[in-house]
This record gives C-alpha cells, structure tokens and sequence, in this order.
C-alpha cells in the first residue's frame, strides 16, 4: 500500500480524536467510582460534611474536564481542516526569511495562541472552581504575573532549545540529533541540579527553616541515617494555594528539602519529620538520578525517530503546504509520537509508583510509618482527594500510588 498526503493527513486526525476519546472514557470509567464506599482502612479521613464536599469537587473537576478537552479538540479540527497551517505557514514566510526565524515565529505564534484561548478555562479553574472550594489564594495580580513569567521562560528556554535544534539539523543534517540530545541532557542536569536556585524565586520566596524544635527534630533524624541535609528551606505556598506540599532537589552540596508553609500549618512535627523521611528516601534510593536518566534515554529515543522523519515532504504536503520545513514536520510527528509518548510515560507511571512505595518504605523503617499515615490522611483530607478512583485511570495517570494502596503498604 502506497502511503500518500491524504492519508497521512487521515492518520494524523484519527490519532488526535482516538486520543481524544481515550482521555474522556477514563475520565467517565473514573467518574463511575466517585461515589463508591472508601475502604475501612481510610475512611476515618473525611467527616460526612467533608466527604459531600469532597463528592462535589470531583464532580466539579470532571465536568470542567470534559468541556475543556472537547473545547481543545474542537480547536485543533478546526485548525487542520480550515488551513490552519497553510495560513500561518504564509504569514511567517512573509515575515521572515531566515528557516529559524519562520519555525521559531510559527512556534511562538501556536503557543501564544493556544494560550490565549486556553485563558478563559484557566482563570474559570482557579477562581471558581478552586475558589469555592477554599483551595485559591492567588490574586488577579499574582496570576498576571505568573503568566508572564511563565511565558518569558518559555520563550528563553523553549524558544532557545527548539531554535538550537533547528540550526544543528540545518548545519549538521540527519545527524543532529546527537548534538541536540548531548546539548539538552546538559541543560536537564543543570536545571534539575540548580532548579530551586534558579526557578523557584521567579515565583516564590524561599527562606530557611529556622531554628527551633521542628529544625532540630529534622536535622536529628537526617543526621541518624547519614544524610546531610543543612538546606531546609520553607517555601510560600500560600500565596497562591491552600493545598500543601513538600519536595526534595539538587545534588550534592545543592541538595535541598523545601517545605510548603500549608504543609507546616496542617502537620505537627512528628508528621513533617515522615515526610521529610519520605523524600530523603527519594534521595537514598537514587530515584532522582533514575528519573533523570529516564528522561535523558527518553529525550534521545525521540529526537532520534525525530530525525529519521524530519525532512519527509510529505508531511508537508499532508497539510497542503508546498514547501517542506522543520515546523511541520515537526507538528506531525507531535502528533504521529503520541501513541508511543503514552506507552513511555505510562512505564514511567509504573517506576514512579514503585519510586513511592520505597520512599515510604524508607519513612517506616527509619522513623515511624505511623506518623507518615497521619500526614498523607490530612493532605488527602485538606486537598479534597478523590479516596476511590478507578484502577484503569489509576493505571494510566497516576505517578503516585492511591492513599489506599500507600496506607496498605505501611
């Protein structure tokens, strides 16, 4: 069978709406659990008020869900099917001539875009739905902000990855791939080494624990399972959430546990010091350093299958475009990837889990796995969690494992 545009432009639709359907009947197989009964070992964590209110955000959150992504898929059809690509393809071409500056101008242009008409279910989400519930703590400003900030990066690091990228496979031809991995491993390595250094106070201030019970509780503990931990930082959280967190980073020297200020609020000390024993075993598993290398192999695979497909015109010509370039080739093989993303990241799913289960194994063999229930019992608690869901969506999205399974294992 001869492959030609039309079909490959049919292959390119039905990936996008199998996806589509995909996402929505594990959204509905996990809406069917909603109100099933929460096992005996977890259901002390919601009182009858809490758990209605719980009911409710569950439901809020899969109808918000499911008009978003039909919203998406509706966008990106109509993209493909009224020349979408052709236009903005012309556009950049008249704007530039450079091959960088057209796929970095097209890029930027889908990016923007898709932001601005994502924006109205984005403000919606947080200062409706979490706004009724409690969770939102971020002002108009903080929001404007954020965006911003969130957009200037995008453009410095995406726009200047993908730029790199470009100019490699002009310069080097097939093979720039090995370049672009060996020069996007680096960057991954300095981002994750340095990522609260140089992120976070974009975003939020960090300070050092101080000094006090719940810092010496902490440094006592590290110091019994030989792990030098003198960078404890708090982290403002609450600016923008009620919903708490705590999360270990860096390597070496830079190696850091930065704790949620909510996370301090809600946890007494023998809670905080579990999950501070939690993420410490993280680090003592070398589970940093497996996701790392995950994601560099992960990162090589593709950009290597990337470039076998790269200059294939017809791509191009699947669109109605005439004129081969990276951009579109790109776009396609997005799209044409994502059944093989799904399968990488549910393996991933399936490492993080286990990741977990041994991080909270190391909580209860160092400290007290008691401690470590309490604490997850609250944050499910406070956060609204949903205690049932289906083992399918549990399968496909969850990184961590249910509160049931953890409260199981400990």
């Amino acid at each position: 069978m001869q492959i030609n545009p039309e079909s490959v432009f049919i292959l390119l639709i039905a990936v996008i709406i199998f996806n589509f359907f995909k996402d929505i009947f594990l959204d509905y197989l996990n809406s069917k659990n909603f109100d099933n009964k929460i096992p005996a070992i977890i259901s002390d964590v919601y009182n009858h008020e809490k758990y209605l209110k719980s009911q409710e955000y569950k439901k809020s959150q899969y109808q918000f869900s499911k008009y978003s992504k039909i919203y998406s898929l509706i966008i990106i059809l109509c993209f493909f099917y009224f020349d979408g690509f052709i236009i903005l393809d012309n556009f950049c071409r008249d704007l530039f001539e450079s091959p960088i500056l057209i796929s970095l101008s097209f890029f930027g242009i889908i990016f923007f875009g898709n932001e601005l008409l994502s924006l109205p279910f984005s403000i919606f989400f947080t200062f409706v739905i979490e706004e009724k519930f409690g969770f939102n703590k971020t002002t108009i400003q903080t929001y404007i902000f954020d965006k911003l900030k969130s957009w200037i990066l995008t453009i410095l690091f995406g726009g200047g990855i993908l730029g790199f990228i470009i100019l490699q496979e002009q310069l080097i031809g097939v093979n720039f791939w090995i370049v672009a991995w060996i020069f996007i491993t680096g960057l991954s390595i300095i981002l994750n080494g340095f990522y609260a250094q140089i992120i976070v106070p974009l975003f939020n201030k960090q300070t050092k624990l101080e000094d006090g019970k719940l810092r010496s509780e902490i440094e006592k503990y590290s110091s019994k399972v030989g792990f030098d931990l003198s960078n404890i930082f708090v982290i403002d959280g609450s600016k923008r959430s009620t919903k708490a967190n705590a999360y270990f980073s860096g390597f070496g020297k830079q190696k850091r546990v930065t704790l949620y200020d909510t996370l301090i609020n809600k946890l007494n000390i023998k809670q905080i010091v579990a999950v501070v024993a939690h993420e410490i075993g993280h680090y003592k598993k070398n589970h940093i350093i497996y996701n790392l290398f995950f994601s560099i192999i992960q990162t090589g695979i593709m950009l290597y299958i990337l470039s076998l497909f790269i200059s294939i015109p017809i791509f191009s010509e699947s669109l109605g475009i005439e004129i081969q370039s990276f951009h579109i080739g790109l776009i396609c093989f997005s799209i044409l990837f994502t059944p093989f993303s799904e399968i990488i990241s549910l393996i991933f799913n399936l490492f993080s889990r286990k990741f977990e289960y041994e991080a909270d194994e190391f909580a209860k063999k160092t400290y007290n796995g008691k401690y470590l229930i309490e604490a997850l019992k609250i944050l499910s608690k406070d956060s609204l969690s949903n205690l049932t869901p289906h083992p399918k969506y549990v399968w496909w999205h969850y990184s961590h494992p249910t509160l049931f399974q953890r409260v199981v294992r400990l």
